[in-house]
């Protein structure tokens, strides 16, 4: 019962329009699954306080380097939040009320914290897609600056973007126009769970590998490999109809994938079972 209340509720919050979603709330609701007895109003009100907290320390002045080195400070000094470098892939890190709790977590998460409380200062920012790392940025256009929420607010320029993909890659990347796009609030939604769902994977716990590649199909219903990894993962557990259905969709959707001929040869074997 509690699983499908966390579902609903997730499933009700997502069909608004994507700028009227709570993204506090839909997280909360995603950790609703994991942890049946949660309070979402009880984790909401807490980013309530913080934000209060913030307010009360802010300069007179608004500037935006201003309001963001004080929730800076506020976040890194005085509530002690950090990035867990230490045991990044644990699966807490990917659950609000745990990264709240915990005052730690992976860059999403902690970006998502970020954003909320700079909403609730009406200083709205926006989430950047980087690629193998989640950034922020005040929504203004033309701002120039970015806000690693992993690294203690680190306050960031394009030079620094490329700097810290280099590092993360190995070698010298170059920024691309896509890379600082801002996500919308479903991208930043299926993005958390796409974090779960390998994150699971990795542990090879399946069913809640499974319950992450539904809720991300909730966001985005036709998602090829997405339908794919879905049908993979009930065919691992046993349901070889369903499973049948979710393959042979994805390649009626993409005939030409680079795994169709695995694909197919498994359909073959899943129809004399």
């Amino acid at each position: 019962m509690e699983f499908l209340l966390g579902r609903q509720n997730l499933y009700n919050e997502i069909r608004k329009p994507d700028t009227q979603i709570d993204l506090a709330a839909s997280a909360l609701y995603i950790a609703q699954e994991e942890y049946p007895e949660l309070e979402v109003d009880a984790y909401l009100s807490a980013l309530d306080v913080m934000a209060a907290e913030v307010e009360e320390r802010l300069p007179p002045e608004r500037y935006p380097l201003r309001l963001i080195k004080s929730l800076n400070h506020y976040l890194y000094n005085e509530l002690g939040y950090s990035g867990n470098a230490s045991n990044y892939y644990d699966p807490r890190n990917s659950f609000l009320n745990e990264v709240i709790e915990r005052r730690t977590g992976i860059p999403i998460t902690l970006s998502l914290v970020y954003l909320e409380i700079a909403r609730r200062l009406d200083f709205p920012m926006v989430g950047i897609n980087l690629p193998g790392h989640f950034l922020i940025r005040p929504e203004f256009q033309e701002a120039g600056i970015f806000v690693d929420a992993f690294h203690q607010g680190d306050i960031l320029f394009e030079q620094d973007c490329e700097a810290r993909l280099s590092q993360i890659y190995g070698h010298p990347v170059r920024l691309q126009a896509g890379f600082t796009a801002s996500v919308s609030s479903r991208q930043l939604l299926a993005r958390m769970l796409t974090n779960l769902k390998l994150i699971y994977l990795k542990l090879n716990d399946l069913p809640k590998a499974l319950a992450a590649v539904e809720r991300i199909l909730l966001l985005f219903p036709e998602v090829p490999t997405e339908l794919r990894d879905r049908g993979l993962l009930y065919y691992q557990l046993g349901d070889s109809w369903t499973a049948s259905q979710d393959l042979k969709m994805y390649l009626a959707m993409l005939p030409l994938a680079e795994d169709a001929q695995i694909i197919s040869r498994l359909l073959e074997q899943l129809s004399k079972d």
